[in-house]
């Protein structure tokens, strides 16, 4: 398992950037991304992350807004929901964003990723996004299924043989 505690993440809107190259519009990483994605290899190399995990993996996200300055009074005055008007960035943004920054640098590829949970927390000082990657053991029970399977369609077949008229 590892956990990173990374910067909060830029928006998916400012994420890509469009351009034009041999006459063609294209769509890249914005300078703003590959910003980050330096910042998201660099935590995880201080986190002694020597390559990328293989396989399935689960991920879980938790998203830390700024502290508003004015936290105090919205607690006082709404302690139940204070901060559901603090801004935040969409969780399915940061999602995509964070996905495409951990691919090669803590996960071999996004397309591995078999589980995601993303929570939105309460801010509690510094934005920051902490990420926590374990890996996920495939479970040899389909395995044993599908040979099972096919001893029973072998035995079916040969019972149809023997059985077919003359």
């Amino acid at each position: 398992m590892i956990t990173l505690t990374l910067p909060y993440p830029i928006s998916a809107n400012r994420y890509w950037t469009q351009f034009v190259m041999a006459g063609r519009a294209m769509q890249g990483p914005s300078s703003e991304a590959k910003k980050y994605r330096k910042q998201v290899a660099q935590a995880a190399l201080l986190a002694c992350i020597g390559k990328p995990i293989e396989g399935r993996v689960r991920i879980d996200i938790k998203l830390y807004p700024q502290r508003p300055q004015d936290w105090l009074r919205r607690a006082r005055k709404d302690p139940e929901t204070w901060d559901d008007d603090v801004r935040c960035i969409d969780l399915d943004n940061a999602n995509k964003v964070l996905l495409d920054c951990l691919k090669g640098v803590a996960i071999e590829d996004d397309r591995w990723v078999r589980e995601l949970h993303s929570q939105r927390m309460e801010p509690d000082g510094e934005a920051r996004v902490v990420v926590t990657i374990t890996p996920l053991v495939v479970e040899r029970a389909q395995a044993s299924l599908v040979a099972t399977m096919e001893k029973a369609v072998t035995a079916a077949a040969e019972l149809n043989r023997e059985w077919e008229p003359l």
